[in-house]
């Protein structure tokens, strides 16, 4: 059988795996981003705690993901609930440096600006630095996303959602018939995905980010 009638006869199971390796990394990378953010806002003003934020995140990438997954298993079982922790702790890192660069970066003149006016600490947050801090931090989920599209396939491993599992079953069944096309068919699932979710962060940016701030 060859590679594109492979993809015809399963293209129902495949197009089923590619929606959940889809959800699951884009709602971890909901959880990722609204963490990272929070925990920037918490610590950019202050340069050793702003550091110790990202050496913390920056520690969690040298955790290999199959240990990460394995070591959760006892904890929280199979499936879903190892995969979600695991790559919302892996997609932080890029999130948490950005935010903190970006907001360190804003003029401290523009914020003066706002204080001058009476605008309160919440609102300069909402309104001048998180805006002007916004470029660098969609970067940062930008990269987060590629990153967690390759790791979410190790979360076959944990009985987890995505094409991974094809990937894995290809592997068990080497030497088989159709092994090389299961782990093509799920690497190119992968890979188009990500594609697809850097081009919509794209389109977010054109239309989220003023083109006198883009970079």
């Amino acid at each position: 059988m060859s590679f594109w009638e492979y993809v015809v006869s399963r293209h129902q199971q495949l197009l089923t795996d590619a929606y959940q390796h889809a959800s699951v990394v884009f709602q971890c990378m909901v959880i990722a981003t609204a963490l990272g953010v929070l925990i920037s806002l918490l610590t950019y003003r202050s340069p050793w705690a702003g550091n110790l934020a990202i050496l913390s995140t920056a520690s969690l990438l040298t955790i290999p993901s199959l240990a990460a997954i394995g070591l959760l298993i006892p904890l929280v079982g199979l499936g879903v609930p190892p995969t979600v922790i695991t790559l919302t702790l892996y997609g932080l890192l890029p999130v948490v440096r950005n935010a903190i660069v970006g907001l360190r970066g804003v003029d401290p003149s523009l914020v003066d600006a706002a204080t001058g006016i009476g605008m309160s600490r919440p609102a300069r947050l909402l309104r001048v630095e998180l805006p002007l801090a916004w470029p660098p931090i969609l970067t940062g989920i930008r990269v987060s996303t590629q990153m967690l599209m390759g790791i979410a396939a190790i979360a076959a491993y944990a009985s987890g959602p995505g094409l991974g599992n094809e990937i894995f079953r290809g592997i068990a069944s080497l030497g088989s018939a159709n092994a090389i096309n299961q782990v093509l068919a799920g690497t190119l699932g992968i890979v188009i995905l990500a594609l697809l979710f850097d081009g919509a962060y794209v389109l977010l940016g054109r239309l989220t980010i003023p083109r006198g701030i883009r970079v």
